[in-house]
């Protein structure tokens, strides 16, 4: 999800918005809808501080 939001220059809420309207965009990170719900703004917000230690971001 950090890719599509650093190649679109997406905030958190701009790529929870990508990620619900556009099927593309669910497909290239892996979401299957009928499964799972998209995650939210929060929810990237916090997995960013794990990420940063592997220099991910």
């Amino acid at each position: 999800m950090y890719v599509v939001q650093n190649c679109f220059g997406l905030s958190d809420e701009g790529t929870e918005d990508a990620i619900c309207d556009s099927q593309a965009i669910r497909r290239f990170v892996g979401i299957d809808p009928s499964r799972e719900a998209a995650p939210d703004a929060t929810t990237l917000l916090k997995c960013r501080p794990l990420l940063k230690p592997h220099q991910l971001t």
